[in-house]
């Protein structure tokens, strides 16, 4: 009888402890989903270090674009004088970047204020339920679009200093890498507004006064730190050289590397655009900031 007992008072025993661990797993699992819960609620948070990995991640974005569209030669039917789509008046180029922010718009993708269309008239609403991205811009300055500007100095200025002359006749695929390399371009020139509001909630004081009197110089100026854009051109330049080195297996060509593109065009990329349009934006939404 004893042990019967004793075999039932163990079994019981075990019994509760599975249940008590049962417990404290349920309890812990609530927790954690609470915990995600919130985390979703709150959405991402903007912060200098986190703007910083975001602008470091971009780059080898944009490096490899340049690398994509490298791929193909000029292929000037793809920006007009060759190509014509019934019922369009514009380039190919123009048809495959509208046509595409057009489905692109269908899905959310601009919901997310990270994002600008080249070109934002009559884009369609989105047909999939809104996601609670993080309202983080001043709205009165969250508008602030230039990719006007950047079409412009990619076509006319970028283009012709990487890629070779030449037609290949793959003019729909050369337009989908333009597009890819473009939005990366403009997703990193108008994270400057993200740039420009954590600034601003850091040093309010510094600020507001040069916007009220609407300062341009004093805010480019106080925008400006130039050994950190020297350290982010050399940064670019070094992953070109990296991402985009002609690997071979063969000994002693180590002193003869080639590049499937020269990385002082990322640099110059970085110099002469990239780096002046973002403190552009940043100037141009701290000048509505107060609106």
């Amino acid at each position: 009888m004893g042990g019967c007992f004793n075999m039932m008072l163990n079994f019981h025993l075990v019994v509760i402890l599975m249940l008590a661990i049962c417990g404290v797993r349920h309890r812990m699992g609530m927790a954690k989903a609470e915990e995600l819960s919130l985390e979703s609620v709150k959405g991402k948070v903007y912060t200098l270090d986190s703007v910083r990995e975001a602008l470091i991640r971009q780059e080898d974005t944009i490096v490899f674009g340049l690398i994509e569209r490298a791929k193909f030669p000029m292929n000037s039917h793809t920006y007009g004088g060759g190509e014509e789509i019934p019922g369009f008046a514009g380039s190919l180029a123009e048809f495959v970047v509208k046509n595409t922010e057009a489905v692109q718009a269908k899905v959310g993708r601009y919901n997310n204020p990270e994002e600008n269309p080249f070109f934002p008239e009559n884009l369609p609403p989105s047909l999939v339920p809104p996601y609670p991205f993080t309202e983080f811009l001043h709205p009165k300055a969250a508008s602030v679009n230039i990719n006007k500007s950047i079409w412009k100095l990619y076509f006319d200025e970028l283009l012709p200093l990487f890629v070779a002359s030449g037609d290949d006749g793959n003019y729909a695929q050369t337009a989908a890498s333009d597009l890819s390399l473009l939005q990366a371009i403009s997703r990193r020139i108008h994270y400057g507004k993200f740039v420009a509001e954590v600034k601003f909630r850091e040093s309010a004081q510094q600020y507001e006064p040069l916007i009220r009197a609407e300062d341009k110089e004093g805010l480019m100026k106080l925008l400006t730190f130039e050994s950190v854009e020297e350290m982010v051109r050399k940064r670019v330049e070094k992953k070109a050289k990296v991402f985009g080195q002609n690997v071979t297996l063969n000994n002693g060509d180590e002193k003869n590397v080639t590049y499937k593109v020269d990385p002082s065009v990322a640099a110059t990329l970085y110099k002469n655009w990239i780096i002046p349009l973002t403190k552009d934006v940043q100037v141009e939404y701290l000048l509505h900031r107060l609106d």
